[in-house]
């Protein structure tokens, strides 16, 4: 039996023509959302509306199928699910600590992953989210810095950590009100992976999501931006989100902070501390945070207390010590509990409050600090199975 010889015509593929992705409505500010809905041809009198009842679906009650949204046409609903999507990031891995912190490995677009972490206390909980796929700052202390940066995340994946723990965590209210009459995250803190105020226009929009008070409805006051001291971008994260502010500080000098927190070279102590001077807001109810990491014979001398105190005089503020928490690798080692102690009596004795960090979700690597995508472990650590 003869067979037609292949020839390059005969080779060639009919043309698939792509799905078109779907936007995700997540993370948009409520004037995106509504020129969105106008781009596929929602009537420009209702678009207002209709971004109204949309936001109160997503941000109030979580809700994730358009065709659930039982206020809107039905028509409306086929339509606006042709064109859009409020899917969540895949959670990879969830790891609960012995003390009920909860850490999130989530797959974002590409195949990367970032990490979110939840942390329960009694009377509050505590989010940590991420802005960036790894770190541009390479902080000698910081497991996370030792992850390369590969991209800003979007304002809709920033939101999304938040979506996604609220999922998990049964939060979304039923009938108006939170399942076991109360909130569980009550907090959240911009401390995860990443520089926030590199990433500032969508860690902007995205908190702006999150404060809404017809969504997820966070108060500015209960969110807290961490940054290691960007110092252009510090006053407008006052004026164009409002939230309080955390310095990652860790050194009294300049020699010692170049190395901890490389940053400090472009911008040092006097330049950064003349600049929070300036930060909106700033008072005795809302001071500014010093995190302040205690590594063994570097910074937590009594000289270095003194030191921090002299610094940030004038500036209304709390110093957070934060014992270091150990990652494979480490140059540095913690500071004993007694000289943690002596620290924070001289710190107290100046009027300033500074509680000692307990640290949480050690056993999950979720503690201040150690944050670092798995997905390079995970692969390094199928490439030996393979090899083996």
């Amino acid at each position: 039996m003869s067979t037609a010889p292949i020839t390059p015509e005969t080779r060639i593929m009919p043309r698939i023509e792509p799905v078109p992705e779907k936007q995700s409505l997540l993370g948009l500010t409520r004037e995106g959302m509504r020129e969105a809905l106008i781009a596929i041809g929602t009537p420009v009198k209702q678009a207002k509306m209709r971004t109204s009842q949309l936001w109160q679906w997503i941000y109030q009650k979580g809700e994730q199928d358009f065709g659930a949204m039982t206020n809107l046409a039905k028509e409306f609903r086929t339509e606006i699910g042709a064109h859009f999507t409020v899917e969540r990031p895949e959670i990879v891995a969830l790891q609960v600590s012995n003390d009920g912190t909860r850490k999130y490995l989530l797959r974002i677009d590409g195949g990367h992953e970032v990490e979110a972490v939840y942390i329960p206390d009694e009377n509050r909980g505590t989010l940590c989210i991420s802005s960036q796929v790894g770190c541009t700052l390479n902080c000698t202390f910081c497991h996370t810095g030792t992850q390369k940066l590969v991209r800003n995340l979007t304002a809709g994946e920033i939101v999304a950590q938040v979506m996604v723990a609220r999922d998990d965590l049964e939060e979304w209210p039923e009938n108006g009100t939170p399942k076991e009459g109360r909130r569980r995250i009550t907090n959240v803190v911009l401390m995860g992976m990443g520089e926030p105020l590199y990433n500032f226009e969508n860690v902007r929009d995205a908190m702006n999501v999150v404060m809404d008070n017809e969504g997820i409805s966070i108060s500015r006051r209960r969110i807290t931006l961490s940054t290691s001291g960007v110092v252009p971008e510090i006053v407008r994260a006052g004026e164009e989100i409002g939230c309080l502010l955390a310095i990652s500080f860790h050194a009294t000098t300049d020699e010692v902070r170049d190395v901890l927190v490389p940053i400090n070279k472009k911008w040092n102590i006097e330049t950064l501390l003349d600049t929070l001077r300036s930060y909106p807001r700033l008072s005795n109810s809302e001071r500014i945070t010093f995190e302040y990491v205690m590594l063994k014979d570097v910074n937590d001398s009594d000289a270095d207390a003194r030191r921090l105190v002299r610094l940030i005089s004038g500036i209304p503020a709390k110093i957070n010590l934060i014992p270091f928490n150990p990652w494979p690798g480490s140059p540095y080692e913690r500071s004993s509990w007694s000289r943690i102690e002596a620290f924070a009596e001289i710190i107290n004795n100046a009027g300033y409050a500074s509680p000692v960090r307990t640290p949480r979700g050690e056993d999950i690597m979720a503690a201040c600090g150690q944050l670092k995508s798995a997905s390079e472990k995970l692969r390094k650590s199928a490439l030996k199975k393979g090899t083996s």
